[in-house]
């Protein structure tokens, strides 16, 4: 039986330490290629001419840099993700050709170490999930300290697509065949079925949306493939 989600840190890094390993390849496949569109939409609904410093929270193993990098080619990333192994195979063994361009911290993005303003877009994809309501008003106001004045953001999460007709067959997929097909081809793990609880949880990215207009950021709330997954972009108001 797939578990409760937890929101306390240590669990969420440990969680991400057991994935690692097969974390890109499972992701793709099981969302049926969805994660890379949806990637590529956070990065295109970004508001930016030629930004110089990309900061990338929950980074994962990094599968949105290359977009990143394709539309804006001058800019470096400073990626944060708090499991110590997403943070080995996204530097070691997936982006060694873009090494220069990328500084990577072992860190909680809810008390990130850089810099005030340092970052002239904020992005993240699909991390939003593994936090809940409180600690999305604490990330809300890490998005708008790390941003320049002008800055934008743009970030994504699968959600649970309450109104749709078909709603009912997604939510068996994620809660019922995900973690049998896990359970079946991943030696009886359970770690990516959490994708299920997680989902439910969060909802959509409408609270976020909310916590990020309370720390005084202009924000606009995206739809993916009827709810399946939300977004929020926008920037950071010039005073």
């Amino acid at each position: 039986m797939v578990k409760d989600p937890s929101y306390d840190p240590a669990d969420v890094a440990a969680l991400f330490d057991r994935c690692a390993g097969n974390y890109r390849w499972w992701s793709e496949v099981s969302s049926f290629g969805f994660v890379t569109r949806w990637r590529k939409a956070a990065v295109a609904q970004i508001n930016a001419d030629t930004p110089e410093v990309v900061v990338d929270l929950m980074a994962g193993t990094g599968e949105i840099w290359p977009h990143v990098l394709k539309r804006f080619p001058t800019a470096t990333i400073t990626a944060i993700d708090i499991s110590p192994k997403m943070h080995l195979h996204a530097v070691e063994m997936l982006h060694k050709d873009r090494a220069e361009k990328i500084t990577h911290l072992e860190a909680n993005a809810l008390d990130s170490p850089l810099p005030d303003a340092m970052a002239d877009i904020v992005v993240s994809t699909f991390g939003l999930k593994t936090f809940n309501a409180e600690q999305h008003k604490v990330l809300a106001a890490q998005v708008a300290r790390l941003l320049k004045p002008g800055g934008a953001f743009s970030l994504i999460e699968a959600s649970d697509p309450k109104g749709w007709a078909l709603r009912p067959f997604y939510r068996l997929y994620m809660d019922r065949i995900l973690p049998f097909v896990e359970k079946l081809f991943l030696k009886g793990a359970e770690d990516f079925s959490m994708i299920g609880p997680y989902t439910k949880g969060f909802g959509d990215c409408g609270g976020f949306a909310d916590a990020l207009r309370d720390e005084g950021l202009e924000v606009h709330l995206n739809r993916h493939f009827f709810g399946c997954a939300t977004s929020v972009s926008g920037r950071k108001p010039v005073a």
